[in-house]
């Protein structure tokens, strides 16, 4: 029991938001359009929380996935109007964002850069690509309506469910599997636990550390990819909302800011909490610039509170 204590602490902590919620609000958290409408729109930054999970275990930190989401769009912008082929960018969209996030690894473990300072540096960076690229333009998705892709990545499962959420948990349980039952998952949480003993002990430091980072740029590729999808446009300042909420399920979720412990059990459930505050925030008749002050609150919160943990435990 204790050992998942971790993860029975944050679904208590979802139970007691959603009987809030219940509470203040019957009539909205009685319907299921609520649920739908962030079943929806949480798997935007759920995706990139659950492999950004893993750079913060590895004793890092990622922030240039907002910009990689538009830079993986930009990509696809380009194929797409050269080619007419929708699968043919599909491709060149993951693959940009995998490209970025390899270059973020390296950039760290290669030439030894601090993580929070190389990707502040290429957050700028892939932006100012995708601004470049596009003239500040942006591109209406209609023929992607026409594809298979469509129903597949952002469709509704059974009448209710989006496709998105589906492809969440999908992803979810592939992480999982890996930090949990893979030997890679180790690698990850010795690196960020000491790494010179991981060193020592055979760990090939570097490239964990460069797949979290492309594991990230993947997950902000396919990201973008389904945004614009579902709302059949893709504009250049793609992403620029993500940062914060993405950032607070990973350390409300119980991810030590400073590295070796988190779970990807615990992302998912946090974005989640993360959505249905979004969602509460909407019924109780509030503007949305309070999500910014929620979720700034949850970030400080969380990173204070494990702060404090720490410094006990030593």
């Amino acid at each position: 029991m204790r050992k998942y204590s971790l993860q029975i602490g944050i679904v208590g902590v979802a139970f007691f938001i959603w009987v809030l919620f219940l509470i203040g609000s019957p009539r909205t958290f009685l319907r299921r359009d609520i649920y739908a409408a962030f079943m929806s729109s949480t798997p935007y930054f759920a995706l990139m929380a659950i492999p950004l999970t893993l750079v913060i275990i590895a004793g890092e930190i990622d922030l240039s996935f907002p910009s990689i989401m538009a830079f993986g769009m930009t990509a696809f912008d380009v194929v797409f109007l050269t080619t007419h082929s929708v699968w043919l960018g599909f491709l060149a969209c993951l693959a940009a964002g995998v490209l970025a996030g390899w270059l973020n690894g390296i950039i760290v473990v290669k030439i030894g850069v601090p993580s929070l300072v190389a990707t502040i540096g290429t957050q700028f960076f892939w932006r100012g690509v995708v601004m470049v690229v596009t003239n500040g333009q942006g591109l209406g998705l209609t023929p992607v309506r026409e594809t298979f892709l469509y129903p597949l990545l952002v469709g509704r499962i059974g009448g209710f469910f989006p496709a998105q959420f589906l492809w969440t948990i999908a992803f979810a349980l592939v992480v999982w599997f890996f930090l949990n039952r893979h030997r890679f998952g180790a690698h990850v949480y010795l690196t960020g636990d000491n790494l010179e003993s991981a060193r020592l002990m055979g760990v090939n430091v570097h490239r964990t550390k460069i797949l979290t980072f492309a594991a990230v740029g993947f997950a902000a590729a396919f990201a973008g990819f389904v945004v614009s999808e579902d709302v059949l446009f893709f504009w250049p300042t793609l992403g620029e909302g993500y940062m914060l909420n993405t950032l607070a399920s990973v350390y409300l979720g119980g991810t030590s800011v400073f590295g070796g412990t988190g779970t990807v059990f615990g992302t998912f459930v946090a974005s989640f909490i993360i959505g249905a505050i979004n969602a509460g925030i909407v019924a109780a008749g509030l503007t949305g610039f309070w999500t910014n002050v929620i979720y700034g609150l949850i970030v400080v919160t969380s990173v204070s509170l494990q702060t404090v943990v720490s410094r006990r435990m030593r």
